[in-house]
């Protein structure tokens, strides 16, 4: 996986503070639930590319 991108990104307090619950409630981070959120919505609208459901995601080690 390519190092991911690190940017500033200005929020409205509010809306920040709806994100933290709603993350807290999915049990993840607020950056987590931002970049899930995004890509959801980027594979809806057809900007990316859906997985590729034939192929299970790789096991993760500990």
């Amino acid at each position: 996986m390519a190092p991911k991108k690190n940017f500033a990104l200005r929020l409205d307090p509010k809306l920040y503070e709806a994100l933290e619950r709603w993350a807290e409630d999915e049990f993840r981070s607020v950056n987590s639930h931002i970049e899930y959120l995004l890509r959801e919505s980027m594979q809806r609208a057809g900007r990316l590319p859906r997985p590729n459901i034939s192929q299970p995601p790789p096991e993760e080690s500990d």
